[in-house]
């Protein structure tokens, strides 16, 4: 398989779930209600015990999925997170140590910036295509808006309490090519396995391309 551009995330539509999965048992049910609600690109988080094997199964299982592990904060992570079948991986912040394993992994990587300074850094290292995280906390719109002039070559994808209701505002911004949102597989949801909601919520966030 060859090595995904990162910006080929952005390609199959303008959310990328993030993904907390608690139960191995959720993790197939759940891709394929995404899947079906016409979501491909799946960020699992590394923040349970089980989202590796999660990560694994839904690899394996999933086929139409686009795997891909979050929360991958060190060497080791991004190791694992290609072990398991992962297609790419995002960090929450940004070191070079994660740059350049997961480029000799051959694993494309969407490293987290809050800063300029850290959007210099992720640059030196030749990553041009960002999340921007925390999105709402670290300064929303405004700050990508000034973000824009000094870095017009740079793309974000900000992540970090963005909405259903306020993505647009954020995918309306030239330098913004995705968002990261985490409302398509509230927790409730998963819990009581309500997939056909499941599957709706993607509907709804995969048509904010046409909003």
């Amino acid at each position: 398989m060859t090595m995904m551009n990162p910006r080929e995330l952005a390609a199959p539509g303008p959310v990328i779930p993030v993904i907390v999965i608690q139960r191995l048992d959720d993790a197939v049910p759940l891709a394929q209600a995404l899947i079906e609600g016409g979501v491909r690109v799946l960020e699992i988080t590394l923040r349970t015990p089980v989202a590796l094997r999660c990560m694994e199964a839904i690899a394996r299982a999933v086929p139409d999925a686009i795997v891909g592990a979050g929360t991958v904060r060190n060497v080791a992570d991004a190791q694992a997170a290609r072990d398991a079948g992962c297609r790419f991986a995002v960090s929450p912040g940004y070191s070079s140590d994660v740059g350049i394993a997961c480029r000799n992994l051959g694993l494309p990587l969407l490293p987290g910036v809050a800063t300029a300074s850290e959007v210099m850094q992720a640059n030196a290292d030749g990553y041009d295509f960002l999340k921007f995280f925390p999105a709402t906390a670290a300064g929303g719109i405004p700050l990508l808006k000034a973000l824009a002039g000094p870095f017009p070559d740079v793309a974000f994808c900000p992540t970090g309490g963005i909405t259903v209701e306020t993505a647009p505002q954020f995918l309306a911004l030239p330098n913004v090519k995705v968002c990261g949102g985490s409302w398509l597989t509230p927790q409730d949801a998963v819990d009581a396995k309500d997939w056909p909601r499941i599957t709706q919520l993607a509907r709804a966030s995969a048509a904010l391309r046409n909003a």
